[in-house]
Protein backbone atom coordinates (compact mmCIF):
# COMPACT_ATOMS: atom_id res chain seq x y z
CA UNK A 1 0.00 0.00 0.00
CA UNK A 2 1.39 3.32 -1.36
CA UNK A 3 2.40 5.89 1.96
CA UNK A 4 0.29 9.35 2.02
CA UNK A 5 2.41 11.14 0.58
CA UNK A 6 2.91 8.80 -2.56
CA UNK A 7 -0.96 9.45 -3.04
CA UNK A 8 -1.33 13.20 -3.75
CA UNK A 9 -3.18 13.56 -7.08
CA UNK A 10 -3.86 17.35 -8.20
CA UNK A 11 -7.30 18.54 -8.54
CA UNK A 12 -9.42 18.94 -11.37
CA UNK A 13 -9.43 22.36 -12.43
CA UNK A 14 -11.79 24.55 -11.44
CA UNK A 15 -13.91 22.02 -9.58
CA UNK A 16 -13.72 21.00 -5.68
CA UNK A 17 -15.24 17.57 -5.04
CA UNK A 18 -16.20 16.47 -1.80
CA UNK A 19 -13.49 14.29 -0.25
CA UNK A 20 -13.87 10.89 1.55
CA UNK A 21 -12.36 10.73 5.01
CA UNK A 22 -8.94 9.16 3.54
CA UNK A 23 -8.62 11.72 0.96
CA UNK A 24 -9.10 14.78 3.47
CA UNK A 25 -6.16 13.11 5.38
CA UNK A 26 -3.55 12.92 2.50
CA UNK A 27 -4.81 16.52 1.35
CA UNK A 28 -3.94 18.04 5.34
CA UNK A 29 -1.38 14.84 5.83
CA UNK A 30 -2.65 14.30 9.07
CA UNK A 31 -3.71 10.40 10.67
CA UNK A 32 -7.19 9.66 10.93
CA UNK A 33 -7.23 9.82 14.79
CA UNK A 34 -6.63 14.00 13.93
CA UNK A 35 -9.24 13.71 11.61
CA UNK A 36 -11.65 12.06 13.73
CA UNK A 37 -10.44 14.83 16.27
CA UNK A 38 -11.35 17.80 14.17
CA UNK A 39 -14.89 16.30 13.81
CA UNK A 40 -15.59 15.93 17.43
CA UNK A 41 -14.45 19.42 17.47
CA UNK A 42 -16.79 20.69 14.92
CA UNK A 43 -15.17 20.55 11.52
CA UNK A 44 -18.00 20.72 9.13
CA UNK A 45 -18.72 17.23 7.60
CA UNK A 46 -21.27 16.95 4.19
CA UNK A 47 -23.88 13.40 4.88
CA UNK A 48 -23.25 10.75 2.08
CA UNK A 49 -24.74 7.25 1.39
CA UNK A 50 -24.81 4.92 4.07
CA UNK A 51 -23.04 6.38 6.76
CA UNK A 52 -19.99 7.87 4.81
CA UNK A 53 -19.24 11.22 5.21
CA UNK A 54 -17.73 13.65 2.75
CA UNK A 55 -16.11 17.00 3.15
CA UNK A 56 -16.33 20.33 1.22
CA UNK A 57 -12.53 21.64 1.21
CA UNK A 58 -13.89 25.38 1.61
CA UNK A 59 -15.74 24.47 4.06
CA UNK A 60 -13.32 22.64 6.25
CA UNK A 61 -10.82 25.38 5.21
CA UNK A 62 -12.96 28.36 6.81
CA UNK A 63 -12.98 26.03 9.64
CA UNK A 64 -9.58 25.57 9.89
CA UNK A 65 -9.06 29.58 9.18
CA UNK A 66 -11.95 29.73 12.58
CA UNK A 67 -9.87 27.70 14.90
CA UNK A 68 -6.46 28.63 13.68
CA UNK A 69 -5.78 31.83 12.37
CA UNK A 70 -2.12 31.59 11.22
CA UNK A 71 -3.69 28.37 9.58
CA UNK A 72 -6.09 30.75 7.25
CA UNK A 73 -3.26 31.34 4.64
CA UNK A 74 -2.04 27.71 4.04
CA UNK A 75 -5.32 25.82 4.58
CA UNK A 76 -7.16 27.77 1.03
CA UNK A 77 -7.63 25.22 -1.44
CA UNK A 78 -5.58 25.89 -4.49
CA UNK A 79 -7.31 25.20 -7.89
CA UNK A 80 -4.96 23.26 -10.28
CA UNK A 81 -4.56 25.86 -13.27
CA UNK A 82 -5.96 24.25 -16.99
Amino acid sequence: MPKKTERLTALPAGLLPLLSQPQLETYYGVSDWTVLKWISQGMPVTPFAGRQKRFDLVEVAAWMAEQDPEFADAAVPQLASA
